[in-house]
């Protein structure tokens, strides 16, 4: 079987904006010159975000992303039809709902008792972050401790989250055999 690494866009209003015209160019241009399998809209401060939402996961259809998440919003993937929902790590009592509601579940994870948490609740794929040195976000984990996750949990989708910014870092995380990485920077 071939190895190969998938990289997960999310978008942050900060570097996409909230003007629905705007953000739409902002997306085509990303999708347009980067490699995307999977994208998840996150936006934690537009008060429009149903129609960002909804444009986002029009123009994801447009160039055929096989995984298009809403973050968080379950209930609003699972009307806009989007295929799944990145659940961040304060809602694991969702995983259930949001499976019911057909959507696939990411879930972001901070430790190991995380992972086995999402791992008993049948989560589809989780983020373990942070990896590298990300605004905010704490003590990197660092690529051994995600290697450990990995060979420990093997029969999980392990995505890296967290600080991601450059070639160097993927060929990094590559190495380790993750699922994918997951970055907001490294595609802007």
């Amino acid at each position: 079987m071939n190895y190969k690494l998938k990289h997960y866009l999310i978008t942050d209003p900060k570097y996409y904006t909230n003007d629905i015209g705007l953000f739409e160019k902002n997306l085509r241009n990303i999708l347009e010159n980067k490699k995307v399998d999977i994208a998840c809209f996150r936006d934690k401060t537009s008060d429009n975000y149903e129609d960002l939402a909804k444009i986002f996961i029009m123009t994801c259809k447009e160039f055929t992303i096989k995984e298009i998440l809403l973050n968080t919003d379950y209930k609003l993937a699972s009307k806009l039809k989007a295929t799944g929902v990145h659940l961040n790590s304060t809602q694991f009592d969702k995983i259930k709902i949001a499976k019911d509601l057909n959507l696939n579940v990411i879930i972001s994870c901070h430790s190991f008792e995380d992972i086995e948490k999402a791992k008993s609740l049948k989560c589809d794929t989780l983020t373990f972050s942070p990896i590298f040195q990300t605004p905010n976000k704490g003590e990197p984990k660092g690529i051994l401790k995600l290697q450990e996750a990995i060979d420990t949990y093997k029969d999980v989708n392990i995505i890296a989250l967290g600080g991601i910014i450059n070639d160097e870092q993927i060929k990094q995380i590559e190495k380790t055999k993750a699922y994918a990485f997951a970055s907001i920077r490294y595609f802007i």
